[in-house]
Parts: C-alpha cells; sequence; structure tokens
C-alpha cells in the first residue's frame, strides 16, 4: 500500500494543480440570490489568491458587485480522468476585492495578466467596463479522487493532514 502523502507534499501538489490552469470555473449569487455559473481567465497573485478581470456586461461581475462572494473550481479534464465520478478537483470559497485602477498593484497583475493570457488584455485593460477583481481564497477542499479529500485554508493552499469527513 502506497505511504500517504504528508500535508506539505499534498499542498504541493494541490498548488501544482491549480497553476496549471489558466481559467477558473465560477459561482456566484445575484442581489436576488439566483445562481450563476461561469468561467474567467484568472492567474495567481503572489499570495495564492485569484485575479480576474471580467466586465460588467457579464453577469458573474454584476453578481460580484452586489455579492461580493464566490466559489471556485480547477477541475481535471474528463479526458484525462479514469472515472468521472472521481475527477481531481479544487473547490475554494472566496471574497470578491476589486482592485481600482489608480492602486500600484493594478499594473502589476494586470502586467502579470497579460504575459499569461497576451494582448487581448492590453485592448481589454484600455475597455473601463472591465473591473479587477482578487478572489480572497478564505478555504475550500482539495479533492484526489475516491476517499482523498483534504480541507484547504488560504490562498497557500494550506493542507490540513486530516481527510475531510462526509
Amino acid at each position: 500500500m502506497p505511504e500517504e502523502p504528508s500535508a506539505a507534499q499534498l499542498q504541493e501538489e494541490a498548488r501544482q494543480f491549480r497553476d496549471q490552469f489558466k481559467t477558473v470555473l465560477l459561482a456566484t449569487s445575484g442581489a436576488d440570490g439566483s445562481a450563476d455559473a461561469s468561467y474567467s481567465p484568472c492567474i495567481p497573485d503572489a499570495s495564492g489568491d485569484i485575479c480576474i478581470f471580467v466586465s460588467e456586461l457579464a453577469r458573474h461581475t454584476q453578481n460580484l458587485l452586489a455579492q461580493p462572494q464566490a466559489g471556485l473550481m480547477f477541475i481535471a479534464d474528463e479526458k484525462d480522468s479514469r472515472n468521472l465520478f472521481a475527477r481531481k478537483r479544487l473547490m475554494l470559497n472566496a471574497s470578491a476585492k476589486m482592485v481600482q485602477r489608480n492602486e500600484a498593484e493594478w499594473r502589476n497583475i494586470m502586467e502579470r495578466m497579460q504575459q499569461t493570457h497576451g494582448n487581448t488584455i492590453k485592448l481589454l485593460m484600455s475597455l473601463p467596463d472591465f473591473h479587477l477583481f482578487r478572489l480572497v481564497i478564505e478555504g475550500g477542499t482539495y479533492v484526489r479522487g475516491f476517499g482523498q479529500a483534504f480541507p484547504v485554508k488560504n490562498g497557500v493552499l494550506e493542507i490540513s493532514p486530516q481527510r475531510r469527513s462526509r
């Protein structure tokens, strides 16, 4: 039987899993409580929180402005999963904080966003309806497969070696 990975190994595995994605699946809620599922291109910032640059025309942006909470999910592709019931995934809860264009960190994040996502970002930066959000990670779950769900804390994906109970 293989040896159980340590909390540090799980944390690094979860971080590498998250960092392979250029988009994040989003769950947001409207002011009326209606649920919305969507996605956005993203980058992690230096603290491991997730940054998205989104238009006011998108429902998820309106939702984040009204209710600054979001569920995030990074999930293995179906074609790369042996069993669709046990796809590897990282599910996170976050609070949304808008980063204003006049803040120094806005420029730094947007430069990294352009390095990752190309010249489309340069065009979008010229549009006034686009907003930069930092999705501050509060907690979540890293699932490696059946019976392998681990609680996660904060943006650095600190993992307790205790499996999440049902």
